[in-house]
């Protein structure tokens, strides 16, 4: 995919995310986006165009406690986004590396 990222993957410019860049950017890092990982990342879209953040770790997991119950765990991420789920979620979502995430 030809798109601006900056140095650590994340789209320069986040108006240049759509569904099909998210497939891709997966496909990047080995997954096939499911109708979970789907659930995850707009609810972190939404988290984000209401506060202008993207969540770590700690706040995706209480975010997704309000309307995605079944994925709000440590363990349930990382089986949809391996290694690094909050970052890898911003990623996929289009969004600025998380503040707080290595």
């Amino acid at each position: 995919m030809d798109l601006k990222r900056d140095a650590e993957g994340h789209l320069a410019d986040p108006a240049a995310w759509s569904e099909e860049v998210a497939r891709g950017l997966a496909r990047e890092s080995g997954i096939e986006l499911g109708a979970d990982h789907w659930r995850v990342i707009n609810a972190v879209r939404r988290f984000h165009a209401e506060t202008g953040v993207s969540p770590s770790m700690r706040p995706l997991v209480k975010l997704l406690r309000a309307d995605e119950r079944d994925l709000a765990s440590s363990i349930a991420l990382l089986r949809l986004f391996p290694a690094n789920p909050a970052r890898l979620v911003a990623r996929l979502a289009g969004l600025p590396k998380p503040d707080n995430c290595l």
